[in-house]
């Protein structure tokens, strides 16, 4: 047969293999548009930082009893807002700032030191040199975290804008980009400095920081209450290889060093160091008037998961 022949039979089979592929991906939208209306929503992102908290959801043993839907951070919360979901895990700081909610206890994403996913880049060697910050437009929590750390520890109020998370497009309109989640990890570091969030709020406070936490509509706490989201995280840890696995196709770098990130990085459990931050972190907000007042911490109970 001559090369033209296999040429054109090799695209034939190319293009059957794509119609098949694209199928199999309808199919598999259909089938999550197809949820029984009884079925709770949740929102969440799919960074590697939130894998362990939604991997039972989507492949364990708590697959189909949520509706789970992929979003930025900040979409969660608007979704919450909006009653397009009955759960989501949200930026911290939206937890003050949306009413009806309360915060599903005991799972987070925090840290304890560095977190290596929420980072300040610049060329300044002193933060202090910093005058404008172009802040990542899926961010709520950390933008929120860092006006603190400016205003409270820095006496300094540099002006704010918000971008696309694009490491040189922000420093070429500020002096200080704001990145969180998966891209904060990969950019290139070359002739830059890296300030971690997380690390900084522990230098000035000496706690540990929350980054996001699962909430509910008080008004579909009944229909959660089968939810067992603390189930849910331990089983995700115990499927760790499994879920780097999965992410180290899209995040560039090795193995070990995304399960270091998972295992050593951050903290999936809310401890009395956690949660002292927290409050600290919410009490700083309210001070420089970015919430407009502290609420104290409402969880849902453990066990009934009815209203505290």
């Amino acid at each position: 047969m001559d090369r033209p022949s296999l040429q054109k039979q090799l695209l034939a089979a190319l293009a059957i293999v794509a119609l098949a592929s694209n199928r199999l991906i309808q199919l598999q939208m259909e089938n999550a548009i197809q949820t029984s209306p009884n079925v709770p929503r949740l929102a969440a992102s799919h960074y590697l930082n939130s894998a362990p908290l939604i991997w039972s959801f989507l492949n364990g043993s708590l697959q189909k009893t949520v509706e789970l839907i992929d979003a930025v951070p900040a979409r969660c919360s608007e979704m919450l807002r909006a009653g397009e979901v009955e759960g989501a895990l949200v930026p911290v700081i939206e937890y003050q700032r949306l009413s009806g909610i309360r915060l599903v206890p005991e799972v987070c994403v925090g840290s304890k030191g560095s977190v290596r996913s929420v980072v300040l880049v610049t060329r300044k060697d002193d933060l202090k040199d910093v005058h404008s910050v172009a802040l990542d437009e899926s961010s709520r929590t950390s933008a929120t975290l860092l006006k603190i750390i400016f205003r409270e520890f820095l006496n300094s109020e540099p002006d704010w804008i918000t971008s696309r998370p694009n490491v040189e497009t922000m420093l070429s309109e500020t002096d200080a980009a704001l990145i969180i989640g998966d891209p904060a990890m990969t950019f290139s570091r070359d002739d830059l400095r890296i300030f971690d969030m997380a690390s900084l709020w522990r230098q000035f406070t000496g706690l540990g920081f929350v980054f996001a936490m699962w909430a509910v509509r008080e008004s579909e706490a009944g229909k959660l209450a089968h939810i067992d989201f603390n189930a849910a995280r331990d089983e995700g840890l115990r499927e760790m290889d499994t879920i780097i696995s999965h992410h180290e196709t899209r995040i560039p770098l090795p193995h070990q060093e995304l399960k270091a990130y998972l295992t050593e990085n951050i903290r999936f459990q809310i401890d009395e160091d956690l949660e002292q931050g927290l409050k600290a972190y919410f009490e700083l907000a309210w001070k420089h008037g970015l919430i407009p007042e502290s609420k104290k911490l409402e969880f849902l109970r453990p066990s009934a998961r009815t209203p505290a």
